[in-house]
């Protein structure tokens, strides 16, 4: 039951900040492709990792940087999308996913 629970949460998560995102992108992130690829909530659900998927590639460290600036925000922003469904809002923790880019990595070793 615990895991149905969390892994609910996780998927609420990800479609609302995918949602923000898109709407953030067109504001303050110009030219940039934020894709919100896993989100892993602890047991007691006060604390989400957020992987993200960056697109354009380059300069994904400075892109990350903006976004934990803009981190407050965005939790308000999805604490009022998510206020019906959860009662406490988790401490979000962003992370580059780069399971793209390993992937594309193997596949070129491999041609």
């Amino acid at each position: 039951m615990e895991f149905t629970r969390s892994h609910k949460v996780s998927r609420l998560i990800q479609k609302d900040l995918s949602e923000i995102f898109l709407s953030e992108s067109k504001i303050h992130f110009k030219g940039l492709l934020i894709t919100v690829t896993h989100v892993f909530i602890s047991k007691d659900f006060s604390v989400a990792k957020v992987y993200l998927s960056l697109f354009p590639t380059k300069k994904k460290d400075s892109f990350l940087k903006k976004i934990n600036q803009r981190k407050k925000n965005i939790k308000i922003i999805l604490a009022q999308k998510t206020r019906r469904q959860l009662r406490k809002m988790p401490e979000l923790f962003f992370h580059i996913d780069n399971s793209l880019d390993h992937y594309e990595e193997v596949d070129s070793l491999l041609k």
